[in-house]
């Protein structure tokens, strides 16, 4: 028994079956499963006979991996071993190689050599903030032109706030199509004379003051890299727009992926009223690793109960063994440590195994003048310790439940017109095709928890 339901289900099946979806956009904060979400879905799209693309964005390689592809790079790569009629192609992002190959499509060879060994290119390309968001709404729009796949997957960047996917693209590209682009691109643009007199009047200052901010060196690489970019600037702003546009599509359906945690449930309330400010269309929320219990009739309280007056008793059983002149036997030194510190730990029950297996031997010392009966008792004893323990675990459980089901309620309560599917916790790490059909069946079957 899992979290009890909340709001409507979300249909994964019909989403995915639906050949008007054309994206999913799988969104969260970092660490709550997007990747093996996004991965999951895609493979369960292609085994009910869709042609599938999962783009990734994920520095750990795991998708890789579970799918059996010994590395993932720009190309889409066929993933073998799926069942059914359709096909599943994974790619993982290479932000650099994207942005490489915008250069070579829409300038001239000695255009784009010049741009390509450009340092502050090169600087830029690899890691200046929002490229990998911005490169990725860019593969996305390549990969939607293209029109191979019939659905895409998107597993959106790692980033410390979710809605840096949404707000990137649109920083980089007013950078690129900037004031500043346009002021360092001017005296290319002058040229001769009246550019170097321009440069030398009109920027002076300015120039001035980036050089001492920047370096010499580098400020000239900005000017070679603006007069070299001089004709595509305007494509970045227009091609970010236009997959902007695509992503507000009625065939493009957003996933919001969080844990029954309050700080990804919060990222993921704010990523909600963001998506519909913006005309985004949401499909639901997909909340993973929530955990069950099968004897969730038992509740903490009760089970604590339970767990204390098992442990008076086994306190009162080694009490009277005490009295009877055995509490200098090792047994004895057991329950005194259980009674002083009001648990069994693992090494207390070893302990006693331990003295179990002593007792049996015949030449031992600690079988002499120890009766049948108290090895009765010490081993009653150990059945209600253990049993005790085993209450007040199942009590954290049910706590562990309570805080998922409050911090769930919470989300719910703000946001009823959000669909859920609520994804129960595995007992291991997802490391194949199989853990990923896992996944794929407890998001379909969370649809049946809610009927």
């Amino acid at each position: 028994m899992s979290l009890d339901p909340a709001g409507d289900p979300l249909d994964v099946d019909a989403l995915l079956d639906d050949p008007k979806t054309r994206i999913v956009v799988c969104c969260g904060s970092g660490g709550v499963g997007k990747t093996t979400t996004a991965a999951a879905l895609g493979l369960r799209a292609a085994e009910r006979g869709r042609t599938v693309v999962v783009l990734t964005i994920d520095p750990a390689r795991r998708l890789a991996q579970s799918m059996g592809i010994d590395s993932l790079d720009n190309v889409p790569r066929r993933v073998k071993d799926v069942q059914g009629a359709g096909e599943l192609h994974a790619m993982m992002l290479d932000m650099k190689r994207t942005f490489d190959e915008i250069v070579e499509a829409h300038a001239d060879a000695d255009r784009a050599r010049a741009i390509l060994s450009n340092p502050f290119y090169q600087s830029l390309s690899a890691g200046f903030a929002g490229t990998q968001e911005y490169m990725a709404m860019e593969k996305l729009g390549q990969l939607r032109s293209r029109d191979e796949w019939d659905l895409i997957v998107v597993d959106t960047p790692p980033s410390r706030s979710a809605l840096d996917f949404l707000d990137a693209p649109k920083r980089l590209g007013s950078f690129l199509d900037g004031k500043l682009i346009r002021l360092l691109m001017a005296p290319a643009k002058v040229g001769g004379r009246a550019g170097m007199k321009f440069l030398n009047v009109g920027m002076s200052m300015m120039t001035g003051a980036l050089g001492k901010l920047l370096g010499g060196q580098l400020l000239r690489d900005v000017q070679t890299f603006v007069a070299a970019m001089d004709t595509m600037f305007g494509g970045f702003r227009k091609r970010a727009d236009a997959t902007y546009r695509l992503l507000q599509a009625p065939g493009t359906a957003f996933l919001v992926v969080a844990s029954p945690e309050r700080d990804a449930l919060r990222e993921a309330a704010y990523f909600v009223e963001r998506l519909a400010a913006d005309d985004m269309p949401l499909a639901g929320l997909v909340l993973n690793r929530v955990h069950g219990s099968g004897a969730a009739e038992l509740s903490a309280e009760r089970a604590l109960a339970a767990a204390e007056g098992l442990e008076e008793e086994a306190a009162e059983s080694r009490g009277e063994q005490d009295a009877e002149g055995s509490a200098e036997d090792s047994g004895g030194a057991v329950g005194e440590n259980l009674a002083a510190g009001g648990i069994v730990d693992q090494e207390d029950g070893n302990v006693g195994l331990r003295n179990s297996s002593e007792s049996e031997a015949p030449n031992s010392p600690e079988a002499i003048g120890t009766s049948p009966s108290t090895k009765d008792d010490d081993s009653g004893a150990s059945v209600e310790q253990l049993t005790a323990g085993l209450l007040r675990l199942h009590a954290e459980r049910m706590r562990l439940l309570a805080r998922e089901r409050h911090t769930r309620d919470r989300f719910t309560a703000l946001h009823p017109e959000v669909a859920v599917a609520e994804v129960a916790a595995l007992p291991g790490d997802v490391h194949d095709l199989d853990g990923l059909r896992a996944i794929g069946e407890r998001l379909a079957a969370a649809t049946g928890d809610h009927a």
